[in-house]
């Protein structure tokens, strides 16, 4: 495997701490004026989704890890694992909802996704940035009820729930960013 030092960091790659495939979150070179440079990093683990925190002298080198990406398209889950199919050649994967863990919400049926392998591992599932979901349940919208900014709770077709403007009714289908669950547009 390559290694690569502290300097030449990036967000969202993976590499091997701890005997963990983790990505790298976020990370800050600190140049203290005593003492040697050191980098605050922060880090999830590929397997299980914490997060971790810690300090490394600067110029540490780590083993990375190859991440691959395919598209895919979800097909169903049976409660234990989510079910995922090739376009191409119509082979289907399977994935323990633990790797999915909260991208579950953004989920739907025939909706297309990538999945990522790490050193040829399958490790988890990346839904599109924007989906388009129906609402099945919210506080009925009132007409005139324009007052800019306020919003109200409303649940999705696939359980998610999101903070959605005041004149969104049930059966609404609405455009959501999936990176922050933020409401878009109604379409």
């Amino acid at each position: 495997m390559a290694t690569i030092s502290t300097a030449d960091f990036k967000n969202g790659m993976c590499i091997m701490y701890n005997n963990k495939m983790c990505t790298i979150i976020e990370f800050q070179h600190v140049k203290p004026g005593k003492g040697g440079a050191f980098v605050r990093m922060k880090l999830r683990d590929v397997r299980n989704g914490r997060v971790y925190s810690d300090t490394v002298n600067s110029g540490v080198k780590f083993e990375t890890v190859r991440l691959e990406q395919k598209e895919m398209t979800y097909l169903y889950n049976d409660g234990a694992d989510f079910y995922f199919m090739d376009p191409n050649s119509y082979e289907q994967f399977s994935l323990p909802a633990d790797n999915v863990g909260d991208t579950a919400k953004w989920l739907k049926e025939n909706d297309p996704v990538t999945l990522e392998y790490a050193d040829g591992d399958l490790i988890g599932c990346e839904p599109q940035m924007f989906v388009e979901l129906e609402v099945t349940e919210t506080e009925p919208g009132f007409k005139g009820d324009t007052v800019q900014g306020t919003t109200k709770p409303a649940t999705l077709e696939t359980g998610a729930e999101v903070k959605v403007p005041t004149f969104v009714n049930v059966g609404d289908i609405l455009q959501i960013d999936t990176r922050d669950g933020r409401f878009v547009k109604r379409v």
